[in-house]
Parts: C-alpha cells; structure tokens; sequence
C-alpha cells in the first residue's frame, strides 16, 4: 500500500472531510481505512473506524448505512476489554435504530451504552446517551420517563456544563 494510502492516512483524510461537514467523503475515507486496518490484522482499529464511518453516514442521512456499519464492532471491543468503546459502538448503534423508526430496539441499546460509559467511568458521554434516550422518550410520550432518564443523565456528572446545570435545577424544582 503507497504511503499516502495507509490507514491512518485514510483516518485522517476521513476526519478532514467531517469536519468540512462533507460526510460521504469522510464515511469513505473511515470505510477505507477500516479495510486497511482489517487487513494489517487490527480488528480494534478497524473498529473504530467503522464507527466513525457510522457517524459520518449517520450525519450523511444515511441511517441504514450507520447501523450497518457498526454491526459487529461492539463485540470486537467487548472481547478486547474496551469498555468505552464498547459504549460508544452501542451508543451508536442505537442512534441508527432510532433513525430507522426502531423505537424499542433503539432505547434499550441507549441504555445498554450508558451502563457501560458509567462503568468506564465516562459520566458526560453517558449524560449524553442519556439525553438521548430522554429525547426518544418524549417522542414516544412517555414524559415520565423521559424526566427520569434525565435526571439520571445529569446527576452522575462530576463537572456539568452549563446546559446540564440547568437540567439539574429545573429537574430539582420539578417544574414539568
């Protein structure tokens, strides 16, 4: 492979490119790097960039093509004992779900992301997760549920931002 086509080049250019806001290019980049790490025998590598694809794709409007990107990454991360990664897979599987109208199955990989970013100890991308599943909560009408999940985002947080400050106050005072 010429330099200019190894697999952390790929990555990069595929960072380059989301970051111009140009999501199919990037997705491909993430997608061709993935192979090059597959290839090199880095299946955690290849992984990882086979989330990023999911992402770029899932920003792309292509949500069939983000759920089908992370299929079989959190098992790769779960055998390497990558926790947060695991979490981030999950978490991404789940927002392809949810833009796929696959409600139930959606909701329960959220949750499942954010029991496992609190057991690798990252409590803002958990409330994050967690904000997510409260949003699809309330698109589903389920308020209560919603307010819940919410208040559970945001009172594991060690360092809120401002927006989470927010929610605890508003949830503290119960003002729904």
């Amino acid at each position: 492979m010429p330099d200019f086509l190894t697999p952390q080049n790929l990555a990069e250019e595929g960072m380059k490119a989301f970051r111009k806001g140009q999501f199919e290019s990037a997705a491909n980049s993430f997608a061709a790097a993935a192979e090059g790490y597959a290839a090199a025998g880095k299946p955690i590598d290849s992984a990882e960039m086979k989330n990023n694809q999911s992402v770029a794709l899932l920003k792309a409007g292509n949500a069939q093509g983000a759920f089908d990107a992370t299929v079989g990454t959190e098992s790769i991360f779960q055998t390497a004992g990558d926790i947060r990664r695991q979490g981030f897979a999950v978490g991404n599987e789940a927002s392809a779900l949810e833009e796929l109208g696959r409600l139930d199955e959606a909701t329960q990989k959220y949750q499942q992301s954010a029991d496992l970013l609190e057991k690798a100890g990252e409590d803002q991308m958990r409330a994050i997760v967690l904000q997510s599943l409260s949003a699809l909560q309330l698109k589903q009408g389920k308020a209560i549920d919603a307010a819940m999940t919410m208040q559970s985002g945001v009172t594991g947080v060690k360092k809120p931002t401002l927006k989470q400050r927010i929610a605890k106050t508003l949830i503290k005072f119960r003002i729904w």
